[in-house]
């Protein structure tokens, strides 16, 4: 086997399954096959059995099943590796009458060439955002609305406003303060 990750514990040799059905932890990762140490001590080379895309990782909890030399690892108990889908092609993940929902216990990361989404509604919650672009474009047909605790707008360089009809309304203090100053 050779391992991608390995132990760093003395080189054994795998030892035959025989009959054997229960947990086993992951010494060392190869592409399609681990080598796990059984309860009773033994070292055993397993063949990933899976119906789904798992690739353990060393000090896993895998259940191994055996008989005679061959062994299969048929699900994991306790593990740290990772779940990786891919597919060829487009992909349609589709929840008919439902909702689709993706949450991670540390967050969600959506990564891609462009990201387009096409909603009726959307809605946008969070404690604290930052957006990031090298430019950004935005057009609204109706009413764009802002309410917010304060504003600071910094622009390094030309800021233009330009409507059919503007109001400044302040409930107190108005500072306009420039080198030149033009109304008219």
């Amino acid at each position: 086997m050779s391992s991608a990750a390995v132990r760093k514990t003395e080189r054994s040799t795998p030892a035959i399954a025989r009959d054997c059905f229960g947990p086993a932890v992951v010494e060392a990762v190869g592409p399609a096959e681990v080598e796990v140490r059984l309860p009773t001590g033994a070292r055993v080379r397993a063949e990933l059995a899976l119906a789904y895309p798992y690739r353990p990782a060393i000090d896993d909890v895998v259940l191994v099943i055996g008989r005679d030399e061959a062994a299969y690892v048929i699900g994991v108990l306790r593990g740290s590796g990772e779940t990786k889908l891919a597919f060829e092609g487009d992909v349609t993940l589709h929840a008919v009458r439902g909702k689709l929902r993706l949450t991670g216990d540390e967050g969600v990361a959506v990564e891609g060439k462009e990201l387009e989404i096409l909603v009726s509604a959307f809605k946008l919650v969070a404690d604290s955002m930052v957006h990031k672009a090298t430019s950004a474009y935005q057009r609204i047909t109706g009413l764009l609305s802002v309410r917010a605790g304060e504003t600071h707008t910094l622009v390094d360089g030309t800021s233009a406003t330009k409507a059919k009809h503007g109001v400044i309304l302040t409930e107190e203090k108005m500072t306009i303060n420039g080198k030149q100053i033009y109304l008219g």
